[in-house]
């Protein structure tokens, strides 16, 4: 590869940053002039939740949630993308993109059914014997509103609640009871992902898979690493933030499951075209 080559830029890259970045500015412009939140249709949301539908293990790595998310996102299909894509040619490149996309999917499904089993089971478990005392455990527990209409509902219910518990327990035991019937679905709703990010980390990974010993220059610090090292440290981080989230230690919004998922069926996929390569069918 050639020097000059390497700064070219390739269709498939092209025509993903392009898609990705009319996919944001689309979004924004419908939801601030005509209030319809296309994440609500397009973003994955959880398997059981009412508004999943199978299309947006497709659509979701298209769609980002601000400035930031799709900078950066881009910034590394960019950087990264164009080499791959010249390496592999558009057809494989793009295979590769879309199956990290889906597998980061798949994995961030996975992930947020062992977060939310705790809180399907204590909802069974509270309907099943519903009493007082375990209505304010259930709300340290397991509410959590990502969303100014689940906020709202939550914060209505706390505030009823607790206006009529001392002077009519049954009263609002059936309150309480009816609450979380009505929650747990929008409670699934409310857990969407949105991204690109599991299919860049998937680029990442084969990057430095590919070109082990090449020496990026990091931003922050400034400091040279071979691929092969960034490629180890940035997926080890994803592990323990993903962990830290999982047992409440830290959380912060950003689906570190879904990363290292689009990393992990990414290489797999390297080493299955790797073995292909080597048992001299193609590469």
């Amino acid at each position: 590869m050639s020097f000059s080559s390497q700064f070219q830029m390739p269709p498939v890259v092209k025509n993903l940053l392009i898609i990705n970045i009319l996919a944001c500015i689309a979004s924004y412009v419908v939801r601030s002039h005509m209030g319809i939140n296309v994440n609500d249709y397009l973003g994955l949301h959880y398997y059981a939740a009412q508004d999943f539908g199978p299309w947006q293990l497709v659509t979701f790595m298209f769609l980002h949630g601000g400035f930031d998310h799709i900078f950066f996102n881009m910034f590394a299909l960019f950087m990264f993308g164009r080499i791959l894509e010249q390496v592999w040619g558009g057809k494989r490149f793009l295979i590769y993109y879309l199956i990290c996309g889906i597998g980061s999917g798949l994995t961030q499904e996975v992930a947020l059914y062992f977060d939310l089993n705790p809180f399907i089971e204590a909802i069974d478990k509270f309907l099943t014997n519903p009493s007082n005392a375990d209505v304010q455990g259930m709300m340290d527990r397991f509410v959590f509103a990502y969303d100014s209409e689940s906020q709202l509902f939550i914060q209505q219910f706390i505030n009823k609640y607790n206006a009529i518990v001392a002077s009519d327990p049954s009263q609002a035991l059936t309150y309480a009871r009816q609450f979380f019937v009505d929650y747990q679905p929008m409670y699934f709703n409310s857990h969407i992902t949105i991204g690109a990010s599991g299919a860049v980390f998937g680029i990442l990974l084969a990057f430095g898979m590919l070109f082990p010993n090449m020496r990026l220059l990091l931003l922050f610090p400034p400091i040279p690493i071979k691929a092969k090292y960034f490629v180890i440290i940035y997926g080890l981080i994803e592990l323990f933030l993903g962990i830290a989230s999982n047992v409440g230690v830290h959380y912060d919004n950003v689906a570190h499951w879904a990363h290292l998922g689009g990393m992990l069926f990414g290489f797999f996929l390297v080493r299955k075209w790797r073995n292909d390569y080597n048992n001299n069918m193609y590469y």
